[in-house]
């Protein structure tokens, strides 16, 4: 474990798989005391046995984060536990696609709740704790990293809701950005492309077979790939600041 982070606490949504998960066991090995936030209790006690036998500290709370007061509750939760924030990762997404005709609307409502206002719950309820941190803590400066996609830089047929959540979420980043940056809150957005998660998995028919095929054909990203740019964001001096970071395999010169 190194104590580039010691004294620091990071909350990591999401972190049941994937992204989440492989960004916790990165900013533990960085020093930080980790909260871990997603609604797979189980998976969320193995990730924290792993960061404890590696010599870290690590906190599970199990919640749906779609839900304001869950939101609200895991992050008292972890200041009462840890006397403060000073960083967070909104990482917890979900991405369900297909024709805007075929589409369940329920599934559009379900990847709004969780990809933009859950996000908006979280970081609400963060920043007062963020703000602190930067002006008390010993790296006088505090982060928020937001987990976009390529699709919120790039339109693409049968993607056209889930794109419209990430455009949301570049663009309250960026705002959200300006509006922190004299309080030393740096505010960042991650846009992974290609990577092998479970995100992948809740597609079935043509358009499974599609992205099953697109990721045979490329050397696709890693989790612990994203975990690496999230982590090289959020150790950056405190003069620097990195707003935006798109991360992807090499090959892919297209969406799926």
């Amino acid at each position: 474990m190194s104590s580039k982070f010691s004294g620091t606490v990071a909350l990591v949504t999401g972190a049941s798989s994937g992204i989440g998960y492989a960004t916790a066991h990165a900013l533990a090995e960085l020093g930080a005391r980790v909260v871990v936030v997603a609604r797979r209790k189980d998976r969320l006690d193995s990730l924290v046995s792993a960061i404890e036998q590696s010599g870290g500290t690590a906190l599970a709370i199990a919640c749906d984060i779609s839900d304001r007061a869950s939101a609200e509750a895991a992050v008292r939760q972890t200041v009462d536990c840890f006397g403060r924030l000073d960083i967070l990762i909104n990482n917890a997404g979900v991405m369900i696609i297909g024709p805007v005709v075929e589409n369940e609307v329920e599934d559009w409502e379900r990847m709004i709740s969780l990809n933009q206002q859950a996000l908006l719950y979280m970081t609400k309820a963060a920043l007062p704790h963020l703000k602190a941190s930067a002006q008390d803590g010993t790296r006088r400066v505090a982060d928020i990293v937001n987990i976009s996609s390529y699709a919120g830089r790039v339109a693409s047929p049968n993607f056209a809701v889930y794109t419209m959540t990430k455009f949301g979420v570049n663009g309250f980043t960026e705002a959200l950005r300006q509006e922190l940056a004299s309080s030393h809150v740096r505010v960042g957005v991650v846009e992974p492309g290609a990577v092998k998660t479970e995100l992948n998995d809740h597609h079935k028919g043509a358009i499974g077979d599609d992205i099953e095929a697109f990721f045979a054909s490329i050397e696709a990203l890693d989790a612990e790939d994203i975990a690496d740019g999230i982590a090289y964001m959020v150790t950056r001096p405190r003069h620097a600041a990195i707003s935006e970071l798109w991360i992807m395999p090499t090959e892919q010169g297209h969406r799926a």
